[in-house]
């Protein structure tokens, strides 16, 4: 029971100094007092001199150690002596092996603010390094396409069809998931305004062309963007970190051709056939919601899209997803290889290869919208 009493302390003056009582458990747990609040007191009785009675102690560890360390260090700031033959055996020896060497000045880490033109540099210094490897791993892209296309790339079919399975029916659930949704939301959000004027019959025209042009593409890239895009930056960067990217180039096996071209062809190949399959899905979510909901039955909904989104929208819908195909891939090979040799260079590697992806996506997206509106398409 002793041994669970609070630490406490109390001060006694003696001989022009005071007497530092220590009693209690004082463990590093325990709630240990600070030491500075200790100088008003000794001031207090103008004291030139601390010594100790350790009678009524009764455990200690680190956190008595701590407290004489600040006890001492604040007392020899204010030229007062610290008489430490009263201490326990083992409190001596600790504080004389602490001692043994001085602290030497400007040793403790200072954490400072980095200055703006420091940050404004280092930024500008990583964008020029990512921009310089970014070039030279397209360069080495383009090289292995033009090696596939001479037949002299060597690539595994195998792998290709490894990479095709992974990215396309696999994601089928979550693509089906989202996309149905999506389609339900744009038909709720264009049912509330377009009720108000009795035009319910519009929700069709719509959702038609919302998934068929933007939103079909968009969501798929989106969530190929996170499922694979990442996936393939981890897969890349876990091999670097493992050496194996380094052992394929010693075997005068080309990375971007063994490793990186199954996984943007399997992309290529399986984003338009999913973007086709998310249009329907959405579709069919707002076919869902204006029958179940706004009395607009499955055939006057087929009849108002076939009459009113024309065979153009769905095009550019696919085309769309074959070029964030190609975006997301690309990102996501380029930060598994850029990756570091550490397991949390692989984790950051894949958060980039997600956000660069989402940032190439939107960027590409505007540029084609923008496109396709100077064309008049």
């Amino acid at each position: 029971m002793a041994e669970s009493v609070q630490a406490q302390f109390k001060l006694d003056p003696v001989d022009n100094g005071l007497m530092l009582h220590l009693i209690g458990s004082w463990s590093y747990s325990a709630d240990i007092p600070d030491a500075t609040t200790l100088l008003p007191h000794i001031n207090s009785f103008q004291a030139n001199s601390v010594s100790f009675n350790t009678e009524q102690l009764y455990t200690w560890d680190t956190g008595l150690m701590t407290f004489l360390i600040d006890l001492i260090d604040t007392c020899e700031k204010n030229n007062i002596r610290v008489d430490k033959s009263n201490l326990p055996d083992g409190a001596k020896r600790l504080l004389n092996l602490a001692y043994a060497v001085p602290e030497r000045k400007g040793a403790r880490r200072r954490i400072l603010g980095q200055p703006v033109l420091a940050m404004i540099g280092n930024v500008t210094i990583e964008m020029h390094r990512t921009w310089n490897e970014m070039l030279i791993f397209i360069s080495d892209l383009c090289r292995a396409v033009y090696n596939l296309i001479l037949g002299r790339a060597r690539m595994r079919a195998s792998d290709l069809f490894y990479q095709i399975e992974a990215a396309g029916p696999s994601a089928l659930m979550i693509v089906t998931l989202i996309s149905t949704l999506v389609g339900m939301i744009l038909a709720f959000v264009g049912a509330v305004q377009l009720r108000l004027f009795g035009a319910e019959i519009f929700i069709a025209n719509l959702v038609g062309l919302g998934m068929a042009r933007e939103m079909g593409a968009i969501m798929t890239a989106i969530i190929m963007a996170g499922r694979s895009g990442s996936a393939y930056a981890a897969q890349l960067g876990t091999m670097q970190v493992n050496e194996e990217i380094d052992a394929l180039k010693t075997m005068g096996i080309s990375p971007i051709e063994f490793l990186v071209l199954p996984r943007l062809l399997a992309l290529c190949i399986t984003m338009p056939l999913l973007c086709i399959y998310s249009i329907f899905m959405g579709i069919l979510g707002g076919a869902i919601v204006s029958a179940g909901l706004f009395e607009l039955s499955f055939y006057q909904y087929y009849q108002q899209i076939q009459d009113f989104v024309p065979l153009k929208h769905f095009i550019i819908g696919i085309i769309k997803a074959a070029i964030f195909g190609v975006l997301v891939s690309t990102a996501g090979c380029f930060r598994g290889l850029q990756c570091g040799r550490s397991a949390s260079a692989v984790g950051f590697a894949a958060t980039s290869a997600v956000v660069t992806s989402l940032v190439l996506i939107i960027v590409a997206d505007a540029v084609i919208t923008v496109i396709c509106q100077v064309l008049g398409v």
